[in-house]
Parts: structure tokens; C-alpha cells; sequence
């Protein structure tokens, strides 16, 4: 009996310690951003390319105040509730006290400045695919943007996904380890995935999720259940969705569908974002639908 449990214990031990080693926080080098220089009008495009205001702004937010990231939106899923925090340049409950790798870590590797892993319902298994020269321009941006002294939220998550170190777990499973879309692509096409496969993190909504919330990348952008309630995300591969790519483009301008219905709930933010964006940028991600593998 007593081999039995020093046995036992060792196994343990052995279990905890390789717990620990896979879950250590994967930062990136520390001279990851060495060098690089941020341009806060291209900063100011992927900010409402990521439509980083239609989480951190106040719900109902219009004009100025979508530029008060203070955070404070709630969003519930099968796995508790997430709130958005304060990502304004207020440096005590903001990101103000942040640096450019500091935020590379968080977008690209889902690591928290104090080293813990941030909820996957910050989108970083898409801004992963963004370039460490987006994210020193997002920077930029983002610190010409008004402080606001709103404390962050923490999660309403309840065990086992409070265990912050476990979603290095997770997240060897579900970072992506390439693009979705892969082959011979035109520059459009390939425009087009760096937005919906990246900044624009389309599939986190409209890709259907398995039962820990990763994305079934199989049936990538084939729509799936709301996290809670009724409704769903729509299928927008061409196994459902017959737009041209006109079509799309005008959608993703004026919100207005070829049936003269318009976008409503969150879609209709998104829109408002795309918006923002060059038209080329719009036509990229009609030329990227229109390449994605039909689902049905």
C-alpha cells in the first residue's frame, strides 16, 4: 500500500508538472517589435477593421463616443458571461501603461501582459493571423484615442473555465496553424483572407464551434447556434448565400441586402465598420467568399 501511493503521488506530481510546462504563456520574443514604427492612419483602419468599438464602446454608442473604448459590454455564452474591458489609454484601467508588445502578445498569442491567458472571446485565434507591423500601427492608433477611467470588468465564469492556466490547453488545439483558405490565390482573394480570416475574424461568428468553443475550421463560415438563445449565424459560403460579389460589397457598405431587407443586431455594427474601409477592401472580402468551399 504504501508503494501504491508513493507510486500514486509521483504520478501526480509528474501530471502537475506537465501541466504546468504546456501551459506556460507562449510569448513572443522580446525583439519582436524592435524597429518598427507605427502609422496611426493605417492603425485607424485596422481599428475599424477589427471592429474593436462594437466591443470596448458603450452598446449604444453613435460618433465620438465609439472612440471611448471604457469597455463594459457583456456577452454571455454556454460557458458564462465575458465582459469587455477598458482598452482606452487611461494607464491605470486601460492600456495606457502597455506597450507595443504588450498588445502583440495579447492579439497574436492571447497573453496577458502579467503573463495569464486571456478568454478566447478575445478574438485572438483570428488576430493571430495579423503581422506584428499591424499590431505596432494598431498601437499607435489606439494611444491617440481619449482616455477613459472605467475599471474592467472581470468575467462571470464559474469552474472549471475560471482556470485561467487550462486554456493553454485550449489554445494548443486551436491556434491556427495556417490559413483556412489555402492554394493558389489572386491579390483580391488573398486580401480578402487576411480580413475575414484575420482582423475581421468573420469566422468567430459565423463558423460553427465544437463543444469547448473551438471553431470546426471543416465547415469554416457555414454558420452555427447563437452562444445563447434562439437564432442562429448565418451560412455565408456559396452553399447558402447566392449574392454576387456586388452584392456583398453593396451589403457591406450600405447594409442593405439584394431583397431590400438591411442588416440588423450586431451585423448591422459591422457593417457601420466596413464602412470605414477602402471599397478594394470590400471587394477583396466579396472575392474571398466567393473562393471559400461551399458548405451546405
Amino acid at each position: 500500500m504504501k508503494r501504491f501511493l508513493t507510486l500514486l503521488l509521483a504520478l501526480g506530481v509528474a501530471g502537475l508538472a506537465i501541466f504546468w510546462f504546456l501551459t506556460l504563456p507562449n510569448r513572443l520574443p522580446a525583439d519582436a517589435m524592435a524597429g518598427l514604427t507605427g502609422d496611426p492612419a493605417k492603425g485607424e483602419q485596422l481599428f475599424w477593421m477589427g471592429g474593436c468599438s462594437s466591443c470596448h464602446a458603450a452598446a449604444d454608442a453613435t460618433d465620438a463616443a465609439k472612440l471611448q473604448l471604457g469597455g463594459g459590454q457583456e456577452f454571455p455564452s454556454p460557458f458564462g458571461t465575458f465582459v469587455a474591458p477598458n482598452i482606452s489609454p487611461d494607464r491605470e484601467h486601460g492600456i495606457g501603461a502597455w506597450s507595443s508588445l504588450d498588445l502583440a502578445n495579447a492579439m497574436l498569442r492571447g497573453v496577458a501582459p502579467d503573463g495569464h491567458n486571456f478568454y478566447p472571446a478575445f478574438p485572438y485565434t483570428s488576430f493571430a493571423h495579423a503581422s506584428t507591423q499591424d499590431v505596432a500601427d494598431l498601437y499607435t492608433y489606439l494611444m491617440t484615442l481619449p482616455p477613459v477611467t472605467t475599471p474592467s470588468q472581470p468575467a462571470k465564469v464559474g469552474f472549471p473555465f475560471n482556470i485561467r492556466r487550462g486554456i493553454g490547453l485550449w489554445k494548443m488545439l486551436y491556434m491556427p496553424k495556417d490559413w483556412v483558405l489555402t492554394g493558389d490565390l489572386t491579390p483580391a482573394e488573398e486580401r480578402g483572407r487576411q480580413i475575414v480570416e484575420g482582423l475581421g475574424h468573420c469566422g468567430e461568428c459565423h463558423t460553427p464551434r465544437d463543444a469547448i468553443g473551438g471553431m470546426k475550421r471543416g465547415s469554416w463560415l457555414g454558420g452555427g447556434p447563437l452562444p445563447v438563445g434562439k437564432g442562429s449565424f448565418p451560412n455565408i459560403t456559396t452553399g447558402k448565400l447566392d449574392w454576387t460579389e456586388k452584392d456583398i460589397v453593396e451589403y457591406l457598405t450600405t447594409g442593405f441586402t439584394p431583397d431590400y431587407d438591411s442588416a440588423g443586431g450586431h451585423m448591422a455594427l459591422v457593417v457601420q465598420n466596413m464602412a470605414h474601409l477602402p471599397e478594394s477592401d470590400r471587394a477583396a472580402i466579396a472575392a474571398y467568399l466567393k473562393k471559400v468551399p461551399p458548405v451546405q
